[in-house]
């Protein structure tokens, strides 16, 4: 690439330090022309990766700002192009006119992306991995921010290569077979290409479980408490929250709208919706936060169903109940610290919870008291437990957290099963063959090594400014 982009990579705002990256040919000249040492010297060379203090200046008498500069040489640097950093004070003003004067010193405004697009294109990044430095930029638990990091360093293209190897192999196979039927060579059995095949629709499978996981990784779990008045749901939030985020009183109907509130469970990131109790009410406002507590209700990936201990089952329970036979759902029996020891104060008897166990026999239970954290720990458990139920926790590079990546790997997927069942038919390999390069192609797409430039542009377009 010719020219020379520039940008501010740091958020903008005021802070201790902002970042001016340049990247291409001239970016070493650039530094050299607009950097003068604490005694005001030109400094006629850098050394890579040394840092250097003094000031930028526009001209002579008209110093813009201290500064700190490094430069990195090509290709040992981010974009693996000549990289100059120049790091000032994080003013806004400052910012803009160190940009403005290196822009007009011969670089140009970079576009969103386009430092990370010039990492990739120069090969220092696949596409999945500059992909990944979007999803590291935008983490927002340890969990998520881990799977990234692992994707950056590769872990998921190397399981991606190596599905195109065995891919690979199997058209190599058939090509001879194809191509040469009368020489001496190995002939290709359908056997022996079933068994391939079945590897790799075994492999691309496994990526596709962890969808589910890398969905919630990458948006969050919603989590919706739900439950008739003053079961204790508003307590539950802020017990969960660990601060009094939702008003708490005696009087039935207090939450009258959503509370919806994010916080991370084991590096997950959960979204946290307390609703309006659910119930018959000719109250207006109360009815309009019952309708919303049955959207919030729609959209969950959890339900915490809250039921009071020393209440017994009513119809407005079952009511809730039926709603959720097909949902996956934690029924909290909260309030057990009011509860007697000897079960006389229970108004939640042994046979009203069998009879919800019978009408939600895939629920957990859990008894506690959100008021004294009671029950806590199994019920976070259990948030944890909905996010892993099909991938496991291992290997969270492994865990495919792109929808790009997602339908890549569905269209591979469906490819390989075309194959298998042509194969099991016996077609001739030419048939097959159509299948199986059309799911090579679709895991080459998730790597960038099979894919057109639009997809590449529209790729980087998501990114920020700077990066």
């Amino acid at each position: 690439m010719e020219d020379t982009i520039a940008a501010i990579s740091t958020p903008s705002g005021e802070g201790g330090i902002g970042v001016i990256r340049i990247s291409g040919p001239r970016a070493l000249n650039i530094a050299k022309d607009v950097f003068r040492t604490v005694s005001g010297k030109i400094l006629d060379e850098f050394r890579p990766r040394q840092m250097y203090f003094g000031r930028i200046e526009a001209g002579p008498e008209n110093i813009l700002d201290e500064a700190m500069v490094c430069y990195f040489k090509a290709p040992a640097s981010y974009t693996a192009e000549d990289v100059v950093e120049i790091q000032c004070h994080g003013s806004i003003v400052s910012l803009r006119k160190i940009l403005s004067l290196v822009i007009s010193r011969g670089a140009r405004l970079a576009e969103p992306g386009e430092f990370t697009k010039r990492a990739f294109l120069n090969g220092r990044l696949d596409l999945s991995q500059a992909e990944a430095v979007m999803d590291l930029i935008k983490a927002r638990t340890d969990k998520t921010f881990q799977v990234a990091l692992d994707q950056l360093e590769g872990s998921f293209s190397k399981g991606i290569r190596d599905i195109r190897a065995d891919l690979t192999d199997i058209l190599v196979d058939m090509a001879v077979n194809i191509d040469y039927p009368d020489e001496d060579i190995e002939e290709l059995t359908y056997g022996k290409l079933r068994d391939g095949l079945e590897n790799v629709e075994h492999k691309v499978a496994k990526y596709l479980k962890t969808c589910g996981t890398g969905k919630i990784l990458r948006e969050g779990l919603r989590v919706s408490i739900i439950g008739k008045p003053n079961v204790g749901k508003s307590s539950l939030l802020n017990a969960l929250l660990k601060e009094e985020r939702a008003i708490v009183t005696e009087i039935a109907g207090t939450t009258r709208d959503t509370i919806e509130e994010a916080i991370s469970v084991d590096g997950i990131p959960v979204i946290l919706t307390d609703t309006a109790g659910i119930r018959d009410t000719d109250n207006v406002i109360e009815k309009i936060g019952v309708e919303r507590s049955k959207d919030a209700f729609n959209k969950a990936d959890l339900v915490i169903f809250t039921l009071d201990l020393i209440r017994a089952l009513d119809r407005e329970d079952m009511d809730i109940a039926e709603k959720l036979t097909d949902r996956k759902v934690v029924v909290f029996l909260n309030k057990e610290d009011l509860a007697a020891l000897d079960g006389s104060e229970r108004g939640l008897s042994d046979a009203d919870i069998s009879k919800l166990k019978a009408m939600l026999p895939d629920a957990t239970f859990i008894e506690g008291s959100a008021k004294k954290d009671s029950g806590l720990e199994q019920l976070r458990e259990c948030i944890k437990n909905t996010v892993y139920t099909n991938s496991g926790e291992s290997q969270s590079g492994d865990i495919v957290t792109n929808v790009r990546h997602e339908n890549l790997l569905r269209e591979a997927l469906e490819s390989v099963k075309s194959a298998l069942e042509l194969t099991e038919l016996r077609q001739p390999l030419e048939l097959i063959e159509i299948d199986v390069n059309a799911a090579y192609l679709s895991l080459g797409m998730i790597i960038g090594e099979e894919t057109a430039g639009d997809i590449i542009d529209e790729v980087f377009k998501r990114f920020c400014l700077g990066k």
